[in-house]
């Protein structure tokens, strides 16, 4: 998400590290290179000119803080007016979901509208998804696309994999649809009603004319947008045309897991006056996540989003099973079976490309090198392992290894690697515990004073010995990474 403009960015803030004071001079060619690099980005022209105006504004008027590097200074400038232009108030409520017009009297009526192409139906099917995990709503999708070939079949397609109905009507018009489908959301109990309404290549008068038909009728408490975030400021030219006819309440971008230049992101709620509700990252059905400002700032401005990281591992270990892990690295009980289940877990966060672009200064990292498979070949050789040989897998001589090997279509020497990683690993845990820091840490889960903790350890000093453990156990690490080619 956002590559290109990310490493435009990380060039712009390599340059002025090295600068010792803010000046017009240097802050002008900083400037010069953001507008280039928003304007690549297919950001709107006019966006781009009060943008940079405002920073270098913003920059030359700074008192530089006590501590923190002019550069530094200046990212945070840029940051802020970033964030700035893309935010909008009371859209996220206290919890970090998306605040939405909930009605208690009659089903919530949300209508998705956009052209055709922009990711629509699988939008709606996402939606749906988010609020039925995060709300616990019953929701009922509408198929009101009955142009499309196969549009409604895609609907369906869609609802049964997330196991939510779906209302249709293949024989009626779309705006008959949507009011039957009202009554039957009453009857049915369906506290959220989600309209899919047809899409065209373009703007025309009869979309128009569908869609406000359908929204004069229907009264939705939402109506979303739907846009394609790889089209750049034509996707912002379609928005200004059905904000102008529909009374829209935000938009969803798609497709920004892709190549994704950024321009719709950022030029939208500029344009529009419209808040972005939320954006698709991947083609998944949970693939959809609350549009937070301040973390696209960052992840646009090769900073990261290291709060998203965290709640997507949040979502996948919960606390318990943290603390369970825990326990048995520090009783030397982790087995294959554990580290199995761990891959799984990663799995499930997404690609391993995507989560270590979450990570600041990620730009820099040759992530595109990396071996999406490493965890799939890892998966198989653990797999293909007998239930006692991932217990004790200090027991696998070399014929199990070679029948090991046959049985994950692997070679005897990636089980070998394995093996002898494995064993790192389990040493790199032992090392840490015997420096106390295992301990330390949980102790500090459990409430105890950090700082106290800290300055006790800074006063006890660390031996040689242990420095040396330790930066043995970081090579052993580095090893396991360049042998999968993985980075976990």
């Amino acid at each position: 998400m956002f590559d290109n403009i990310s490493k435009r960015f990380s060039e712009v803030w390599r340059k002025l590290s090295g600068n010792t004071e803010i000046t017009e001079a240097n802050i002008q060619d900083a400037v010069r290179a953001i507008r280039t690099a928003l304007l690549e980005a297919d950001v709107s022209l006019k966006v781009v000119k009060d943008f940079t105006d405002h920073v270098k504004e913003k920059a030359l008027g700074a008192d530089v803080l006590k501590g923190v590097r002019p550069g530094e200074q200046f990212v945070k400038v840029v940051h802020d007016e970033m964030v700035k232009m893309m935010s909008s108030p009371d859209v996220v409520d206290e919890k970090g979901r998306a605040k939405l017009a909930f009605r208690s009297d009659r089903p919530t009526v949300i209508m998705m509208c956009g052209l055709q192409g922009s990711g629509k139906t699988t939008t709606t099917g996402k939606l749906a998804l988010y609020l039925k995990r995060n709300y616990k709503k019953n929701p009922v999708l509408v198929a009101a696309d009955l142009q499309r070939p196969a549009a409604v079949d895609q609907l369906e397609v869609v609802g049964k994999s997330i196991d939510v109905k779906v209302y249709s009507d293949r024989k009626s018009s779309p705006l008959k649809v949507c009011q039957d489908a009202l009554e039957f959301a009453r009857k049915q109990g369906h506290d959220v009603i989600i309209f899919d309404t047809a899409g065209r290549l373009h703007v025309d008068a009869d979309l128009m004319n569908e869609v406000k038909q359908i929204a004069n009728t229907t009264h939705p408490d939402e109506v979303f947008f739907v846009c394609d975030g790889m089209t750049g400021q034509d996707a912002v030219k379609s928005a200004k045309a059905f904000d102008e006819q529909l009374p829209l309440t935000g938009a969803i971008l798609t497709k920004l897991d892709g190549d994704s230049r950024g321009g719709a992101v950022m030029t939208v709620r500029a344009v529009t006056g419209k808040p972005i509700r939320f954006i698709g990252v991947s083609e998944k059905m949970d693939g959809i996540e609350v549009f937070h400002a301040d973390r696209v700032a960052g992840r646009i401005l090769g900073m990261g989003d290291v709060v998203t990281l965290v709640e997507k591992a949040q979502s996948i270990i919960n606390e318990e099973q943290a603390l369970e892990l825990e326990q048995k690295l520090m009783a030397d009980e982790f087995n294959l079976e554990d580290f199995l289940k761990q891959i799984r877990d990663i799995k499930k966060m997404g690609p391993m490309k995507d989560l270590l672009k979450m990570i600041p200064g990620a730009a820099e990292l040759p992530i595109d090198q990396i071996n999406e498979r490493g965890l799939d070949h890892v998966e198989a050789i653990v797999l293909s392992m007998t239930p006692k040989e991932r217990r004790l897998p200090d027991q696998i001589n070399m014929s199990r290894k070679r029948r090991i090997a046959d049985g994950a279509g692997r070679s005897v020497e990636e089980v070998n690697r394995l093996l002898k990683s494995f064993d790192q690993m389990r040493e790199m845990v032992q090392g840490l515990k015997n420096q106390g820091l295992m301990g330390k840490m949980a102790a500090m889960k459990l409430g105890h004073d950090k700082k106290k903790m800290m300055a006790e350890h800074a006063k006890s000093g660390v031996k040689v010995r242990q420095k040396a453990n330790l930066r043995r156990a970081a090579m052993d690490l580095d090893e396991f990474r360049k042998q999968f080619k993985v980075d976990l």
